[in-house]
């Protein structure tokens, strides 16, 4: 025994170092990606700015044009958890706002991060920059705020509106406490009324607070939203969806979901239901990047986003009088709108161009908000997204990215592309070691085409492991690039890694992903109604295995969220394909989907419902789940609560299941803190290569 032992540990040994010969970095180095966010621009200086996060440090970045040399204005030099989000120029230009603090991606967003177990956790707070001498002062706990002329400031805090005066050294104020949900604050052109929305869970309302005195618009039995204000401040236009609750009517099948536009006259009271979406599952409410996109442009004219073509699109309609003309036709997924400065212009990224691989990238397109053709700004390998007007006319900024350099904020005049912050990029990051992945398709048992990025290098054995990558969301995309992500970034980074370890790996955009047209993302019998999605897992697992350079007896899956969902629906339903995975904080428990009304009136296939959502779980399949599993999650996740995984892994010790576990207390499900990212990293690639290389 003590000789096989020994035996035993010299080829655990050997393996490793083996392994490690053939990686030429470490999954740390190739983590160290900067990644950019909250890009905006002045409305009346030629300025930009954006948050930068380099391993976890995360500060504020202001570059003026004409020569938009990057300058760091913050000075927050720990890796300590606290993003940056809200990012707003006054409308003078005289002050940049910002939010640091909370989990902008995840629910409770103003609820404070704490992944460094602080006694008292760090508030989440209002910050502002004077841009006259790039001071930076605190100005108090607060969230999700507003800027209005000539520079105030409307937040939130524990649920009232508070307001404050950005050239002021005033404390600030309460202004509003009423009932309900508030949010989505906004200043009339003019500042001297405040818009809101009061949510009140079966109903919501439109308000105005002017002059101390709070008036309803339009009050009704419904859900009213995203009130956007004429350029001249005598209007509001705003979207109005369904109230209260229908009839029980059957829980599989999918219906169309309402939702109109409404201008409501100020100085008269008056309100005219300005269009209606067409009463198809195409028409219904849009669930993408923006929402609704509602936007009141220059010449009186609103702007939206509608599927009802088949893909999501930008509209234009007078205020007043006609039909919606749509701007950008054409089989592309429209996302990260902005409007230009003197409101005539839309830009906008999407993912068109000439090759037919840039489905699966990111380009940036221009349409004039009463009509005419699209100009697209940028074609090629790249990625491009989050673009805004600068105070140059000429100019554009946005992110960019490319298969092996990571986003960073770009300036494009006169078409030529320079890429800012190019310094932020680590000596040590291995960009010139990074593989290009391959666009591929696939069909579904049911035929559904499956799309997917292959990364892989042409050396080490003839026959290498695989790997699957399923996203989360599920409406998300993985691109043929670094992702315009913070998540899908940290992904890629893996994928990266992975493939530079030996692996083939197949990141798969399975169906109610986003890209690819309304009826791939929201098709039928999917998700706790029949998990149809769990096909293109399958598919892309048996792709990998018919590869002639991948050992069909070594396929892994991984993902995170939704991703963690069909992982462990894949170790469940297919361990003989799926030898192992990693689950990244998933959902697998769906039997309580449906609760039972406690009335007489029950949906006609309440039952049935019941069954396909227990059979849709990860939980019904434990039997036959014989695949070593590793379930990661931090206890502070707001997107998916913990329980998911602490009440699966009890099933597993119960039917004595080989896996293992990592916690990550005080984290959300983004990973805030660098380190911690690096340590779920490391875990992930390690599980998998201990299980299918070694």
């Amino acid at each position: 025994m003590k000789k096989r032992l020994i035996i035993n540990l010299i080829l655990a040994v050997l393996c490793t170092s083996f392994s490690s010969l053939s990686q030429t970095f470490s999954m740390k180095e190739v983590a160290m990606f900067p990644f950019p966010s909250e890009l905006t621009s002045s409305p009346t200086e030629n300025q930009i700015a954006w948050a930068m996060n380099e391993q976890g440090k995360r500060n504020v970045f202001l570059a003026s044009g004409p020569d938009y040399v990057p300058e760091q204005i913050t000075s927050f030099n720990s890796d300590d958890g606290q993003e940056i989000s809200s990012f707003q120029f006054s409308p003078d230009g005289k002050f940049l706002l910002f939010v640091r603090g909370g989990d902008h991606g995840g629910g409770n967003a103003e609820r404070p991060v704490n992944p460094l177990h602080k006694p008292i956790p760090p508030e989440v707070g209002i910050w502002k920059i004077n841009l006259e001498d790039k001071k930076t002062e605190y100005i108090g706990e607060g969230d999700r705020p507003t800027i209005g002329k000539p520079h105030q400031v409307a937040f939130l805090r524990n649920g009232d509106v508070w307001t404050a005066d950005l050239a002021s050294e005033n404390t600030p104020e309460k202004t509003m406490a009423i009932k309900g949900d508030v949010h989505s604050l906004t200043y009339s052109p003019d500042g001297s009324s405040l818009a809101f929305v009061a949510d009140r869970e079966d109903h919501s309302f439109i308000g105005i607070y002017e002059d101390s005195n709070i008036r309803w618009i339009n009050p009704g039995f419904h859900h009213d939203r995203s009130p956007r204000w004429s350029t001249d401040g005598r209007k509001i236009a705003f979207v109005r969806t369904s109230g209260g609750e229908g009839a029980e009517l059957p829980l599989l099948e999918q219906r169309h979901r309402p939702w109109e536009i409404w201008i409501t006259d100020l100085e008269n009271g008056e309100s005219l239901k300005r269009w209606k979406a067409p009463e198809t599952l195409r028409g219904s409410i849009p669930t993408v990047h923006g929402g609704f996109n509602l936007n009141w442009a220059a010449e009186d004219r609103l702007v939206f986003l509608s599927y009802e073509d088949g893909w999501p699109h930008l509209y234009s309609m007078d205020a007043e009088l006609g039909e919606p003309m749509l701007l950008t036709p054409g089989p592309y997924h429209v996302e990260h709108v902005n409007m230009s400065p003197d409101r005539k212009s839309l830009v906008f990224s999407a993912n068109a161009g000439p090759m037919p691989e840039d489905i699966d990238r990111r380009h940036i397109g221009i349409v004039p908000v009463a009509g005419g053709d699209v100009t697209w700004k940028t074609t090629g390998t790249g990625i491009e997204a989050y673009p805004v007007f600068t105070g140059d006319q000429d100019a554009l900024a946005f992110l960019s990215a490319t298969a092996k350099r990571p986003l960073l904020p770009t300036i494009l005049k006169e078409g030529n592309m320079r890429v800012l912050a190019k310094e932020s990029i680590p000596q040590d990051f291995p960009q010139e070691e990074l593989v290009e992945p391959q666009h591929v398709t696939f069909r579904a048992p049911d035929g559904t085409l499956v799309y997917g990025q292959l990364f892989q290098t042409d050396t080490g054995p003839a026959e290498k492991p695989g790997v699957v990558f399923v996203h989360g969301g599920p409406q998300r995309q993985m691109l043929l690039g670094w992702s315009y992500m913070d998540y899908y970034s940290n992904t890629y980074a893996i994928n990266q890694f992975l493939a530079n370890a030996g692996f083939v790996v197949l990141s798969v955009n399975y169906r109610l992903g986003i890209g690819y047209g309304h009826d791939f993302h929201k098709p039928d019998n999917t998700y706790y109604k029949g998990a149809a999605e769990y096909q293109d897992i399958k598919a892309a697992g048996e792709y990998l295995a018919g590869l002639p350079e991948v050992d069909a007896e070594r396929i892994g899956i991984y993902g995170g969220s939704y991703g963690g969902y069909l992982t462990a629906l894949a170790l469940g339903k297919d361990s003989d394909l799926f030898k192992v995975g990693v689950d990244i904080h998933g959902v697998h428990d769906f039997e309580n989907r449906y609760d039972l009304p406690e009335g007489y009136e029950v949906a006609p296939d309440y039952e049935e419902a019941k069954k396909i959502a227990w059979e849709s779980s990860p939980l019904a399949y434990l039997d036959s789940w014989k695949s070593p599993v590793l379930l990661i999650h931090g206890d502070d996740d707001r997107n998916v609560h913990v329980s998911h995984t602490t009440n699966l892994v009890r099933r597993l010790e119960e039917k004595e299941i080989p896996h293992d576990f990592m916690m990550i207390p005080n984290e959300t499900h983004h990973w805030m803190k660098f380190s911690n990212m690096v340590k779920v990293d490391q875990a992930i690639t390690d599980f998998l290569i201990r299980n299918l290389k070694e």
